[in-house]
């Protein structure tokens, strides 16, 4: 992989402050610097906007590119000479070919994220296709069955990391439920100077290399303080015996990471054109390989329309979190001719991505500072009776870990209700229960104990409905994908909730979705956390006509 010419830099406060002053974006010495997406381009109101093709016919390039977003040369790993990669616009009922060429040294692929596709046009090698190899080019070819916001990426090793990522806008046949005046694509994702390689390795050696906030004795001596001596030890010594750090929250943070929006620094402002009065929707899709962000805009309510691709009941909230590879819809309608921030903070708190929604160019507001660092509580590990939880509770009205009681009205997957109901109207026949588990200190993550390399196949009979129980026995959060096949959540009554391609499983959490197996073939499941799936937590799914030898019974 073209990996192989970076270099680890070093990383301290110097670097931090240069990031966040840095004005130039992804493609500062490309020959086009252009970045983000504007949907609905108005000749009053010219717009930054990157590269946008449609129609049915496209021709995709991977190759490597120059960039420097911090200071630091690096080299990206891009789709058509862009980071992000070309906005893909398909319509609903179309069929499309997409020849993918690959002009890099190492093979490469393109998973389409939440697409419905044909098993070997999913982009998964070595489950669903060989890969695309050097020089080689592959056709892949499909009907559109839905519509909606979804993106793009490689699934070849760690190319997502170096910026092969890139957005989708499917147009519905019958036109959008919720009209606006205009939209914008918000694709938010991370850039690190140093070789993922490194960084894998680094996390194999010291899980904990990354997290610059482990607790002191000077947080010891405030935490008696405030609680006394009793509880703060209480406390610590519950950590210790399950051998967990609270402020364990991601495993690659802001030391190493410059968090981007639409690939512009926060320095960069990328910025979205409105007139006032106009409604506005904004597809958020979280490309990151390994970071979780809360969204907010100071100053607009934000009208959830769409979660994953599929429309939902519309719900006014002032912040939502958006795991790894979901993606959220939002209605806003700004009434004054001002500039707003969007603001997106990774959950650790160690940084942000940074946009503006302005009338002109060059506008900027306030941005607000970062929240107080979180800190996990055993009512995330589920081992307390706060909240009226029990362990293995759903608590699908829980906000999570440095949200609640914010002052703010934050989206939660209980206010999520997917218009038209579930897409099979069956009972589940079977369960399927899977433990999300993992070994800190060795950073191996697995399924049931039991990393990729040592498991069998999920084994679905073609046809089935399935109840899939997630267990998290881990106090990481974790992004579940399943290719090939809708995932819906099941509320703590058993009932549909909201459909979705890739669903986050808090610390602590049990969470129940259904499955319809509807898609012959072997398909990919595992966290979106880049280096977890590649450290292990992924599983083979296989589904297969109930006769044939070996289905599942």
């Amino acid at each position: 992989m073209v990996g192989s010419r970076y270099r680890p830099v070093a990383l301290n406060n110097s670097r931090r402050r240069f990031v966040q002053g840095l004005a130039g974006g992804a493609l500062a010495i490309a020959s086009t610097p252009r970045f983000g997406w504007a949907a609905t381009p108005d000749s009053d109101v010219p717009d930054n906007t990157g590269a946008v093709l449609s129609g049915t016919e496209f021709n995709l390039e991977t190759g490597a590119l120059p960039v420097n977003l911090t200071g630091q040369p690096g080299l990206a790993t891009v789709v058509n000479g862009q980071l992000p990669a070309p906005l893909l616009r398909w319509r609903e009922g179309d069929v499309i070919t997409l020849r993918v060429s690959n002009r890099l040294p190492a093979p490469t692929s393109i998973h389409w994220h939440g697409v419905i596709v044909p098993a070997d046009m999913d982009g998964v090698p070595g489950l669903s296709f060989n890969g695309i190899g050097p020089g080689a080019t592959y056709a892949y070819r499909f009907k559109v069955n839905q519509s909606g916001t979804y993106w793009y990426h490689s699934h070849s090793r760690f190319q997502e990391q170096t910026g092969l990522y890139g957005p989708i806008v499917i147009e519905p046949r019958g036109g959008e439920r919720h009209q606006a005046d205009r939209e914008h694509v918000v694709l938010l994702s991370e850039w690190t100077d140093l070789d993922p390689e490194h960084i894998y390795r680094t996390l194999k050696r010291q899980s904990n290399y990354f997290n610059f906030h482990q607790r002191t004795v000077g947080d010891l001596v405030r935490d008696v303080r405030q609680q006394g001596l009793k509880p703060t030890l209480t406390d610590r010594r519950m950590w210790g015996q399950m051998r967990m750090d609270p402020t364990d929250l991601a495993d690659v943070s802001g030391c190493a990471y410059t968090y981007l929006m639409n690939g512009m620094t926060p320095a960069g402002n990328w910025t979205g054109l409105f007139r006032r009065g106009e409604r506005l929707r904004l597809r958020f899709i979280n490309g990151s390989s390994m970071s979780f962000f809360d969204v907010r805009i100071p100053g607009l309510k934000l009208t959830v329309v769409a979660a994953d691709g599929q429309d939902v009941e519309p719900v006014s909230v002032d912040e939502f979190r958006i795991g790894t590879a979901e993606v959220y819809d939002v209605i806003v309608e700004p009434k004054d001719d001002r500039a707003y921030t969007i603001f997106a903070q990774s959950l650790d708190r160690s940084g942000y991505a940074r946009g503006t929604l302005a009338p002109q160019r060059g506008m900027q507001a306030e941005v607000p500072q970062l929240d107080p660092r979180p800190l996990l509580s055993m009512i995330d590990m589920a081992m307390s009776h706060d909240m009226g939880g029990m362990p293995g509770m759903d608590r699908l009205d829980d906000p999570g870990v440095g949200l609640r009681n914010n002052g703010r009205r934050v989206l939660t997957y209980a206010d999520l209700h997917t218009l038209g109901g579930p897409i099979d109207q069956r009972q589940a026949g079977r369960d399927v229960e899977l433990h999300l588990t993992g070994n800190m200190e060795r950073f191996i993550w697995s399924f049931n104990g039991q990393k990729f390399s040592d498991s069998e196949a999920l084994r679905f009979n073609y046809g089935e409905r399935l109840r899939l129980v997630l267990v998290n026995d881990s106090m990481m959060h974790h992004p579940i994908h399943l290719h090939g096949m809708w995932s819906e959540v099941v509320s703590e009554q058993g009932e549909f909730q909201v459909r979705k391609h890739t669903i986050t499983v808090r610390p602590g959490q049990r969470l129940a979705y259904w499955v319809t197996a509807d898609a012959l073939g072997r398909w990919a499941y595992h966290c979106h956390l880049l280096y977890h799936m590649e450290a292990g937590m992924f599983r083979a799914v296989h589904v297969e006509h109930p006769s044939k030898e070996g289905a599942a019974s």
